[in-house]
């Protein structure tokens, strides 16, 4: 005697149908994700170090010549960056070799945001006195910054400094 059980229906069976559904939805959300991550990524680092590489490549020589002149030179460089209410004061003191205050310069800063070029703040520098320079740059946010620093005589860029730094208010 043979004796035969049915399993009860469960309602669902998993057809190829089903399977190329479940295929589809599956990549069809990691595509999606993918693509909202590497928009938010492009769109808020544009990635860009200076306008144009080969143009940087050609001026290289010439920065190896300054830094060379500048190291030459020995001059100690002391700069402070504080927050000021919403605002960030920066104070430069240059002195040469012998430790004699330099006087008369045209200094320049750029406070670049590490991550979005759309706070960079960019001054000159008043002499407030011999050798200390001063400037109050609005609006710059609590974080971490690029700070280069520029010392022009003339039309000769005699000084350059790239640092990095945390602003904490």
């Amino acid at each position: 005697m043979t004796v035969t059980t049915e399993e009860p229906d469960s309602g669902r069976r998993l057809t190829g149908r089903g399977v190329l559904i479940w295929l589809l939805a599956f990549f069809g959300i990691t595509f999606a994700v993918n693509g909202a991550f590497i928009y938010f990524a492009v769109s808020t680092f544009p990635g860009v170090e200076v306008a144009s590489s080969y143009k940087a490549g050609q001026e290289f020589e010439g920065e190896i010549a300054a830094g060379k002149a500048q190291a030459d030179r020995g001059w100690m460089v002391d700069a402070a960056v504080r927050p000021v209410g919403d605002d960030a004061s920066i104070e430069i003191h240059f002195t040469d070799k012998a430790g004699a205050d330099l006087h008369g310069l045209d200094v320049r800063v750029r406070l670049t945001h590490a991550v979005d070029p759309n706070h960079d703040h960019s001054a000159s520098l008043s002499e407030v006195a011999s050798g200390t320079y001063r400037a109050v740059l609005q609006g710059v946010k609590a974080g971490m910054w690029n700070l280069t620093i520029e010392a022009y005589k003339g039309d000769e860029r005699l000084f350059r400094s790239r640092n990095q730094l945390r602003l904490v208010r």
